[in-house]
């Protein structure tokens, strides 16, 4: 870092005296960016913040100047941030000015009394040697971290070791987390505060969301962080979280380049593996398929330890826009549960095999990257056929509904039309048909006989609006209320069907 005022005043060559402030005040910890001499009345044109300004004090009579032209100067200083002023005596003034001084101390910028025998060249040269010393200290400190980090890259679990040492040499804590936005944990690492973590864990959510490279600086809980995704775009492999560093230079930002660098490579060389291993996941599901079931375990059981037991579902899920971040997130279930779960990319759609008991993880997952699904129900592998259909028809129910999921449950035995000749079909009837009676009741509205005209007149517009007294608008508007209240798709024939089949039901009992 840059020299201090107060280690200009330590140097005892320079003979320098601290005239304001006082010597335990911390403004003589300010540090001194540069040297620059001036005798102008206003040389900020010239200066950057930081600066020390010397200055014999030509620019100022030498009979005492009125202290509006001392606080004019000083103020002009300050705005613009200079660390300090050097004024030298016994070369023009005999002594300091005292309207100098004063205006020094009331804005508070450090005055230093530079002597007739210390030339401002040597303090100049001063600092000037200090920071050539810093400046060789962090790029020897870079270049050794740099061959550590390289050492560490060489090591059997090399994405670890790299940000071991990373850790170590930022002396700050590096977390990682996986395109699914789940931590790695490094046993020999740092843990991120837990007071932290909930913000980290959000931030690192939206920037695998984004599906794009970047980097961010953010406060979490008071605490700068940095937040750098990992891979190519629509392609992220992870992110890279770190936090407690020291603010970051050329040298560690170099340090940080490098490894992501490295990290990216080594997430990288993976990747040719995880397209193999799908391509043989669609293998052996086409072998589950065409009733191989034998040579489908026994392939899984060398590659990833076993296949979900039976009984099983199978999830049907439209491609989402994330589909990379969705496969990598299913790669990382899969292992966690060896094997238990079980997915493939089949045509446009993405089929995943799991027991009822795993389900649940399954939808989460699959609704956390936006995917639209839908699910079968119970089945064996010997009729896994009959279980992709059924998958495959209820993702299309949940498409026509703009649902998240359907399960076929909610198809063949919710449905009326599958239920018109059994004892049940009365309960159904009323449980599909109550979310209109009770609306009807509270809001004071008359859906349930809108409804049930408008299917007596085959759907006809304006003969049911006549009827009604109604203009065709706010029939519309009826119907299309009671379709949201049903959770109904009323411009599809099939749920016009549910809806006529439940009212004729009712109206015949």
């Amino acid at each position: 870092m840059p020299p201090t005022i107060i280690m200009l005043l330590q140097n005892k060559a320079l003979n320098l005296r601290l005239v304001v402030p006082e010597p335990n005040v911390d403004a003589v910890a300010t540090q001194v960016s540069w040297v620059h001499s001036s005798d102008l009345k206003d040389p900020t044109p010239f200066l950057d913040r930081g600066q020390l300004l010397l200055t014999d004090g030509t620019q100022f009579a030498v009979k005492e100047s009125g202290s509006a032209e001392y606080d004019a100067y000083v103020r002009r200083l300050v705005n613009h941030g200079i660390s300090g002023l050097g004024f030298a005596t016994q070369v023009i003034h005999g002594v300091l000015p005292q309207g100098l001084e004063e205006a020094c101390r009331q804005q508070e910028l450090p005055l230093l009394e530079v002597p007739d025998r210390t030339p401002f060249i040597a303090i100049i040269r001063f600092v000037a040697d200090w920071l050539a010393r810093e400046q060789h200290a962090r790029a020897e400190w870079s270049l050794q971290a740099q061959r550590a980090i390289a050492r560490a890259a060489l090591r059997p679990d090399g994405l670890r070791s790299i940000l071991a040492e990373l850790e170590r040499q930022l002396h700050g804590w590096v977390a990682l987390f996986d395109a699914a936005g789940n931590q790695i944990l490094m046993p020999n690492n740092r843990p991120v505060p837990a007071a932290l973590m909930p913000g980290v864990q959000d931030a690192v959510t939206k920037a695998l969301d984004q599906g794009s490279r970047s980097v961010s600086q953010l406060t979490v809980a008071s605490e700068q962080v940095t937040v750098q995704t990992l891979g190519r775009r629509h392609y992220l492999r992870g992110v890279l979280v770190l936090g407690a560093i020291e603010p970051l230079d050329p040298a560690r930002t170099d340090i940080i380049n490098s490894v992501i660098a490295l990290a990216s490579l080594a997430l990288e060389q993976t990747r040719t593996l995880d397209t193999a291993r799908r391509h043989l996941r669609a293998g052996v599901f086409e072998q589950l398929l065409a009733g191989s079931a034998d040579v489908a375990e026994r392939t899984a059981h060398q590659v990833w330890g076993r296949l979900p037991a039976e009984p099983l579902v199978a999830t049907v899920a439209q491609h989402p826009g994330q589909g990379q971040n969705l496969f990598e997130a299913l790669e990382l279930l899969s292992d966690d549960h060896r094997g238990a779960v079980f997915y493939t990319q089949r045509n446009e759609n993405v089929v995943v095999l799991a027991g009822s008991n795993l389900q649940g993880k399954v939808a989460a997952l699959l609704e956390r990257y936006g995917a639209t699904a839908g699910v079968s129900r119970e089945a064996t592998f010997a009729n896994l056929a009959q279980a992709l259909k059924e998958g495959e028809r209820s993702l299309q129910r949940a498409i026509e509904l703009s649902r998240p999921l359907v399960a076929f449950d909610e198809i063949s035995q919710g449905g009326m039309l599958g239920l018109l000749q059994r004892d049940e079909a009365e309960s159904v009837a009323i449980r599909l048909i109550e979310p209109l009676v009770k609306h009807d009741e509270s809001e004071q509205t008359q859906l349930v006989p809108t409804v049930s005209v408008w299917l007596r007149n085959n759907c006809v517009w304006d003969k049911t609006a006549r009827e009604l007294g109604i203009h065709r608008h706010t029939l519309r508007n009826r119907v299309d209320a009671a379709g949201a209240i049903l959770g109904l798709n009323l411009e599809s024939l099939r749920d016009k069907l549910e809806l006529f089949a439940a009212v004729e039901f009712l109206d015949a009992h």
